[in-house]
């Protein structure tokens, strides 16, 4: 009987650790949105502008003609520095490969900054 409750605790305590981050980023998410929008005006970009913006501490990456200000996200893209590879640069076909799960799709526009320039 000792054992159950011990491992019914354990699983309890675990299910908690799990949800708690997650509510917390999903939460934080509205608010990232909101000043996204309020702290940047939605305006066109050339290659030239967002290629100034290729580091860690300034990342911009473009897909499909819109350009991202991703450099919150950087450290934690579970790829690690492959968000890197192509920071200033056009992403489009990384960004569409196989290791990225259906959640980036509905993630990216909360980074959306502009357009591209055609």
């Amino acid at each position: 009987m000792d054992v159950t409750l011990a491992t019914i605790l354990l699983g309890i305590l675990l299910a908690v650790l799990i949800a708690i981050p997650r509510l917390r980023s999903k939460s934080d998410q509205p608010e990232k949105v909101a000043s996204n929008a309020q702290n940047q005006a939605f305006k066109t970009y050339n290659k030239a502008e967002v290629a100034l913006h290729n580091k860690r501490t300034d990342c911009w990456i473009i897909i499909k003609e819109k350009v991202y200000d991703v450099t919150s996200y950087v450290e934690e893209h579970p790829g690690g520095d492959a968000i890197l590879d192509h920071a200033g640069d056009d992403s489009t076909e990384g960004f569409y490969g196989p290791q990225h799960a259906t959640r980036v799709f509905e993630m990216i526009d909360d980074f959306c900054i502009g357009d591209l320039e055609k």
